[in-house]
């Protein structure tokens, strides 16, 4: 299995997500996409709280990648990525993309390119890259908090604060890793905590002791 770190940001660094409404519906096209089928359903209009289990038992689905691991910042995306399929990935990514920046500009009446270029994706062939990835992303959220945004140079000046925004943020999967039903249905886990165990301790454990140095190089910003 190969295994992959994959990015897109806003074009010009734009907002990507304007309100909690374009979270919700950037998580369902997380879903709603992950299938070699046409989406069904990609402009409906939903609630977040409808969206615990985005599953529908009534369709029948064939999935073209595993998502080990996500996390929505406001003007880019992460994504832990696999393939299931000959060619899923690039299919994938072309098809979140483009559906979500079509809801995007019809929503907000805007016209042109929302994603900064081509996506950037890089194969994950080293263990320390493989073994601090999921962590890094989902430590991304840390740079709301005032107190911990310097955490990618070791530096984070409040742990509590930290560790409080790591359990309420809601757009990653760290809270489903960590045992709270958030977006399950769009996560395969177990591939990602039999390699690492513990997820939820292990990502802790960065906030008093960083060393993302082995991996810098590596990293899609």
């Amino acid at each position: 299995m190969e295994l992959y770190h994959v990015l897109n940001r806003g074009v010009e660094k734009r907002d990507l997500f304007m309100n909690t409404g374009d979270y919700a519906r950037f998580v369902h096209d997380l879903y709603e996409f992950n299938d070699s089928k046409p989406a069904h359903n990609a402009g409906r209009t939903f609630n977040t709280s409808s969206m615990i289990d985005l599953r529908d038992q009534s369709l029948e689905r064939s999935r073209i990648v595993d998502i080990h691991g996500w996390c929505l910042m406001k003007n880019h995306y992460h994504l832990l990525l696999s393939e299931l399929v000959e060619g899923g990935l690039t299919l994938f990514i072309r098809k979140l993309n483009v559906g979500y920046a079509n809801y995007f500009n019809e929503k907000y009446t805007r016209i042109g390119t929302l994603f900064q270029g081509r996506t950037k994706r890089i194969r994950i062939t080293s263990d320390p890259h493989f073994l601090h990835i999921l962590h890094y992303i989902h430590l991304n959220p840390l740079d709301f908090v005032s107190t911990a945004k310097g955490w990618r140079s070791g530096r984070v000046e409040n742990s509590r604060a930290a560790r409080t925004q790591l359990e309420r943020y809601r757009w990653s999967s760290y809270q489903d890793y960590s045992g709270k039903k958030n977006f399950p249905s769009i996560l395969t886990m177990d591939f990602m905590r039999d390699s690492l165990g513990n997820v939820k301790k292990k990502t802790l454990e960065y906030i008093d002791d960083i060393d993302l140095a082995e991996i810098k190089p590596f990293l899609l910003e």
